[in-house]
């Protein structure tokens, strides 16, 4: 699914550039970005990450298998002037990670599969640069608020069971850029962000000495979208 996206975002972004050099180019949607309020939706692939904080350095990193996730969401967009934007974009959010950690010989005990599924409410400001005939380049960043569904902050279970506890708060900033490239019946917006969760969300085994989080201080997640937008 992601080399598909990046596929489809290079052929439409080729596409358009070319356009935009021949003599006398189309402007289409001339009065798109002149509305108060603008509307759309988003769809994309991620992959998340842990960022740990160890107590002590043993020399062992916990491992993190990474995989592909997909995110989907709704776009509101406040237009301040033809440069900045306020944009308010919930979604849904699917990721998996495993981990692997040191000093187990049984792969039982050494491998926990981390599965969440996010619902994110970021607040972000878009900041452009002067449309260019059918393009505009952007670069965006905000702070945001997640509830992880996965969290499993309240269960009984923890690593000695099989259980990986995260809290199901989450709270962090986002960083990206892109390009929007106007076509003849929509804006369309392929876009990279870079996602830096601020809040610790380990919860710890019961056992302080626990061979799974007894060293362990902090987990916060990073990760990387690349958004398609619609609007």
């Amino acid at each position: 699914m992601k080399n598909l996206l990046v596929l489809l975002v290079i052929v439409m972004a080729t596409n358009s550039l070319l356009a935009q050099f021949r003599k006398d180019p189309i402007i289409n949607l001339q009065n798109e970005d002149k509305a108060l309020l603008n509307w759309g939706y988003y769809l994309g692939v991620n992959q998340y990450d842990f960022q740990f904080e160890y107590e002590n350095d043993i020399g062992q990193d916990i491992l993190i298998d990474k995989t592909y996730g997909f995110n989907v969401g709704l776009i509101g967009e406040m237009r301040i002037n033809e440069f900045a934007d306020v944009r308010f974009e919930p979604g849904l959010l699917y990721s998996q990670r495993i981990l692997g950690f040191p000093g187990f010989t049984s792969e039982n005990d050494a491998i926990r599969e981390v599965r969440s599924t996010y619902i994110r409410f970021p607040l972000l400001l878009k900041l452009s640069t002067k449309r260019f005939n059918n393009i505009k380049p952007f670069i965006i960043g905000g702070g945001y608020a997640a509830i992880n569904l996965g969290a499993n902050e309240d269960s009984l279970d923890d690593n000695s069971s099989g259980t990986f506890r995260m809290k199901k708060n989450v709270y962090g900033y986002e960083l990206g850029f892109g390009i929007d490239f106007y076509t003849e019946f929509f804006k369309f917006t392929p876009s990279i962000r870079g996602v830096f969760a601020l809040t610790n969300e380990l919860v710890p085994d019961d056992d302080p000495n626990s061979p799974w989080t007894g060293n362990l201080l902090a987990a916060r997640t990073r990760g990387i979208f690349i958004n398609l937008t619609f609007e």
